[in-house]
């Protein structure tokens, strides 16, 4: 059984260590071998993502130091994996040890499923549940095809969920729009924010949804925020959270 580096994002860290803890339990589970460095800090995004390159490459560095030596880095959010997949080059092209960071860091269940061929879960969870298809996620490292490709049918979360014994996994209007929450979009463009994360939350609403599941805490985070201010009676779970609580 592979190595593996443990990668908690910033919000995970932050404000849903929880979901870090479930993350631990799940890989536990399937027998994974794993080790958290407590040196390791932001992976840039927040940086990058605001065009501040020279604040984003030493993080960048420091990344590659301290997880470029596992056989494989994990993470519970598909934002912070797609940035050190398809954003580092610019910064560590060439530095030794980077491709195989770049081809060995997974987001969670793409990790369950591509890498240990995982194929049931396990586990009970009697409740309709919605699938918030994050943008990075879906986009970037295609844990499911998008509406806007034509291509057979896949979904690497939703095989991992549809596995739990009990659960339903209700249909959206629309299955992979975003939730508005964007990073720093969500400061500068607060209305617009607010409006796009509203519109998914009804749309979960709408197909019945009791749960609203995802695999990045931070557009989790920003729909359960909205649903607390409008006292919405759906609750928000990561992912992680939900298929390492599952009753077995």
């Amino acid at each position: 059984m592979p190595e593996v580096g443990l990668f908690i994002p910033c919000y995970v860290d932050q404000s849903y260590p929880q979901v870090g803890l479930a993350a631990v339990r799940l890989l536990q589970r399937h027998g994974v071998k794993l080790h958290y460095p407590r040196d390791q800090t932001c992976c840039g995004q927040p940086m990058a993502n605001s065009g501040c390159d020279e604040e984003t490459r030493p993080l960048a560095e420091r990344f590659l130091r301290i997880f470029g030596r596992y056989e494989h880095v994990v993470a519970p959010s598909g934002s912070c994996v797609s940035m050190v997949r398809n954003h580092y080059a610019r910064f560590l092209e060439g530095k030794p040890g980077f491709d195989h960071l770049r081809r060995n860091t997974f987001e969670l269940c793409e990790y369950l499923v591509d890498v240990l061929g995982v194929e049931r879960a396990g586990g009970r969870f009697p409740h309709r549940v919605g699938l918030h298809q994050s943008c990075h996620g879906l986009r970037e490292l295609r844990l499911a095809q998008g509406s806007e490709r034509v291509v057979a049918p896949f979904d690497k979360v939703r095989q991992l969920l549809a596995s739990l014994d009990g659960i339903t996994l209700v249909d959206l209007t629309r299955q992979d729009e975003c939730c508005g929450f964007g990073g720093t979009f969500a400061v500068n463009e607060e209305a617009v924010s607010c409006m796009m994360g509203r519109d998914r939350i009804a749309d979960h609403e709408r197909a019945g949804a009791e749960v609203i599941t995802g695999t990045d805490a931070s557009c989790l985070m920003h729909l359960e925020g909205l649903i607390r201010r409008d006292r919405r009676p759906v609750k928000v779970m990561h992912v992680a959270e939900l298929l390492a609580g599952a009753e077995g």
